[in-house]
């Protein structure tokens, strides 16, 4: 009941397969890694000791879960091509962006289907993945966030905000690496060498982000921390709010969400 085959053995699936392979709820001989490529299959059987094939047929049968972790591209093809060999009891897991729940049960109508968001935090078992689910997979959803918490931190949804959830987990990311950038080129323009602000504003970055997830507090609480009166942070907040920080980040934010709901 915890066999689990993995079609697609890119950057995303290559995680997945590590924090899955690495856990207790499942034995690394049940996992099978399914792709078309010699090399990424090599690369996971090496590192990770399980089953690989480039045969997708028969590395579903007897499954009970199955994780498509192919591009949007490709989704519609590897549903047709196994479409009349499953079984009615195996579940499908979608990590495809853009597509519902309801498409791919056209073409497998007799499926449960389950929709997750990890992001690219996954390779460091630091993931946000968001997961999403009709009522029919009710019982079985506690399985699927337990085989996600193996590589971070989950959360369940309504699948009505999984594009929203690919933009402020997956595309967020990017965004909070080009603050990230733009800390880094501050510091060096201050007088630090660029491995020295990098490091110093990686490690500021990470110690915020820890305060807030292990307070449990709103960040403004951990701001007023650090902003005396009259002193410098305030100083550079303000100026910082004053040229649009936060307005360019929520547009930024909504600009990335418009984009999503037109691509397909």
């Amino acid at each position: 009941m915890k066999k689990v085959t993995i079609i697609g053995v890119g950057n995303l699936g290559k995680s997945i397969l590590s924090g899955l392979a690495a856990s207790d709820i499942i034995d690394a001989s049940d996992i099978t890694a399914v792709d078309k490529s010699k090399y990424n299959l090599k690369e996971v059987e090496e590192k990770l000791n399980i089953s690989i094939s480039q045969d997708i047929i028969t590395s579903i049968k007897g499954v009970k879960w199955i994780i498509l972790c192919v591009q949007p591209r490709q989704l519609d093809l590897v549903l047709e091509e196994i479409k009349d060999k499953l079984t009615s009891d195996q579940i499908l897991i979608s990590t495809v962006t853009g597509t519902s729940i309801a498409e791919i049960n056209e073409v497998v109508p007799d499926n449960k289907v389950v929709r997750v968001m990890p992001n690219t935090g996954a390779s460091k078992k630091l993931s946000m993945t968001c997961i999403a689910a009709n009522e029919d997979v009710k019982e079985e959803l506690k399985f699927v966030e337990e085989m996600f918490d193996t590589i971070g931190r989950t959360l369940i949804i309504e699948e009505r905000l999984m594009q929203a959830a690919t933009v402020l987990g997956a595309s967020g990311i990017a965004f909070f690496l080009r603050f990230l950038r733009a800390m880094i080129q501050g510091g060096i323009q201050m007088g630090f060498h660029p491995h020295e602000a990098q490091i110093i504003a990686v490690q500021t970055a990470i110690g915020a982000a820890t305060l807030v997830a292990k307070n449990g507090t709103h960040p403004e609480r951990e701001i007023d921390k650090v902003t005396t009166p009259q002193g410098c942070t305030i100083e550079g907040l303000n100026e910082m709010e004053h040229q649009g920080l936060s307005s360019s980040v929520i547009k930024g934010v909504m600009a990335s969400y418009e984009k999503i709901n037109t691509i397909k």
